[in-house]
């Protein structure tokens, strides 16, 4: 994997919080490299900053600290415009509680990136995208209508639809059973073996090992950088301990 050139790399990121009770240091000289084509796992208990680090890595927030590259562009100093036009073109988003409009169909969910963006035909690649994650026959159903593993692949097909080059999933299967959460993580798969960088933020040592490598976080800093020699681009690792199930 040294061949491989880094899609993704952070080099002594700081971040602070000021609070009125003084500032918290969030995160404490970070540097990781994620690489061009893997699947990557960020894992660390609450309070961890894992967190901050997606949001970081996500162009949802910035650095006090540091430099970031994205896809070979230094990004630290973007703000504003600039940066929301970055992360437009380049990240996906999934998230545990799925994010998606409750009155619109899965159709119109996954749409609607793509009716800001402007792209003619959207509806057509709104439906290639709900194809790919297996939901060719639930494009007209809402959210209440669908499971939770349905809602998670319409949030996904949702992060696909502008073919971002990264995709960022926080604890995406967080509320899924583990049936259903393996489903999630194979979808994964299936996707990084299209080409796709998948970045999966959990605080399951379970579905990290979906993961080929994993930065654990602990107090700001990364303790440590794990491989995971027994996951296959079938999805079908072995996952232990067990997805939680909490919904």
């Amino acid at each position: 994997m040294e061949s491989v050139k880094p899609i993704l790399e952070l080099k002594q990121i700081i971040k602070r919080y000021h609070l009125d009770a003084g500032d918290v240091l969030a995160l404490d000289r970070i540097n990781l490299q994620i690489l061009l084509g893997e699947m990557f796992a960020i894992t660390g208990p609450s309070g961890s900053g894992k967190t901050t680090l997606m949001n970081i890595l996500g162009c949802l927030d910035v650095a006090d600290e540091g430099e970031y590259i994205l896809d070979g562009e230094d990004v630290s100093e973007l703000e504003g415009d600039a940066l929301s036009n970055i992360r437009n073109r380049k990240i996906g988003f999934v998230f545990q509680s799925f994010n998606l409009l409750p009155r619109l169909s899965a159709l119109e969910n996954v749409e609607m990136p793509l009716l800001y963006a402007g792209v003619r035909h959207a509806r057509n690649v709104a439906t290639e995208a709900l194809e790919t994650v297996g939901l060719a026959e639930r494009l007209h159903h809402e959210p209440a209508q669908l499971s939770g593993g349905q809602r998670q692949r319409v949030a996904i097909a949702r992060a696909i639809v502008t073919n971002p080059a990264i995709i960022l999933a926080d604890e995406p299967t967080g509320n899924l059973d583990s049936r259903v959460g393996r489903d999630i993580l194979n979808l994964f798969h299936d996707l990084n073996a299209q080409g796709r960088t998948i970045v999966v933020v959990t605080h399951d040592s379970g579905v990290a090992k979906h993961c080929a490598r994993e930065a654990r976080i602990r107090d700001g800093r990364v303790v440590d950088i794990l491989e995971h020699s027994s996951v296959h681009t079938s999805g079908t690792a072995e996952i232990d301990p067990p997805l939680a199930a909490t919904g």
